[in-house]
């Protein structure tokens, strides 16, 4: 539907409790602003648990903007709550958000539909910082994370496992996924309804891998847009990204996050489906529909007008 904006009121969601919760300020700081110049009546609210259904009621937004981040803001968690109260939000509704944060159950999803993965095992914290679960190279990552929180890349050089996770409990939780390292480059792609952007090649400045630096701190990357990449594996992408927002029921705007292994084996390998991207100043979202002609405000207004219940 479209919202007439100067009598819309947006709760713009933001903070929240998880690691992430400082990216989602800057998020929701960003899109507080952007639905602002595009004439909406947008209210920041950081969301604490004992707090968010009583300010919600209170305030009777006409739409729940979701900028939340991690745990309890992209995993469902949220949306569960907005559907409580039949306020109509933006992104993915429950199921969809519960699975795409859940990599393990996620990657049962895309490889009934035919989407390239890595193998991968849920291993306890207790035997990955013991041993190694599969020969080097791989990565330990928490099963339930984002923004590249708790991931340890253990190469063939390691001197052992990932001995660190012990101290990351209250990340990992009693088990960690242990994913076969794929080599090459970074690629994203985005989806805004039912379609898919383009890719971007993520060159990380600051590290070997797109890490939590890399990704938003300012020249921490470099984001090669079109990528330089054969056309049949740009397209690739796009429709596996795509594929992979309908599989898992996604709604609004996802992104896909993939690794190409351009000079080895040439696999393109799908990791895994934000249903919350970042939008601060240096996410990749907002660069992708820059790029197919969405300003940012046009995006945000396109996501509030795209905002419902039932999700």
């Amino acid at each position: 539907m479209n919202r007439v904006p100067s009598e819309t009121t947006v709760a713009v969601l933001m903070g929240g409790w998880s690691a992430e919760r400082d990216v989602s300020l800057s998020s929701g700081k960003a899109c507080t602003a952007a639905l602002t110049r595009a004439g909406f009546m947008a209210v920041p609210v950081d969301v604490h648990r004992d707090t968010i259904v009583s300010v919600l009621q209170e305030m009777k937004p006409d739409v729940a903007f979701n900028a939340l981040h991690g745990k309890w803001g992209e995993d469902g968690c949220c949306a569960a709550i907005l559907e409580t109260l039949q306020i109509p939000y933006t992104h993915s509704g429950v199921l969809a958000s519960s699975l795409a944060m859940h990599k393990e159950k996620s990657k049962a999803i895309f490889r009934a539909a035919g989407v390239p993965v890595a193998d991968s095992m849920l291993v306890p914290l207790e035997e990955v910082a013991s041993s190694h679960p599969m020969e080097p190279p791989y990565v330990v990552k928490p099963v339930a994370e984002g923004s590249s929180v708790g991931v340890h890349i253990v190469l063939e050089t390691a001197n052992g496992p990932a001995r660190a996770v012990l101290d990351e409990r209250e990340i990992f939780g009693t088990h960690a996924m242990v994913e076969r390292f794929i080599a090459g480059k970074e690629l994203t792609c985005a989806v805004i309804g039912d379609t898919a952007l383009g890719v971007i090649d993520i060159v990380s400045k600051s590290s070997s891998w797109y890490d939590y630096t890399a990704k938003y701190a300012p020249g921490g990357s470099q984001h090669i847009l079109p990528a330089e990449i054969p056309a049949e594996v740009y397209r690739e992408c796009q429709d596996i990204a795509l594929l992979a927002h309908r599989a898992l029921g996604c709604r609004g705007v996802s992104r896909a996050d993939f690794r190409y292994d351009a000079e080895g084996t040439g696999e393109l390998i799908l990791l895994e489906v934000n249903t919350q991207p970042g939008m601060t100043g240096t996410s990749l979202v907002p660069e992708l529909a820059a790029h197919a002609g969405k300003s940012y405000e046009a995006l945000v207004t396109w996501m509030v007008n795209d905002a419902s219940v039932d999700r």
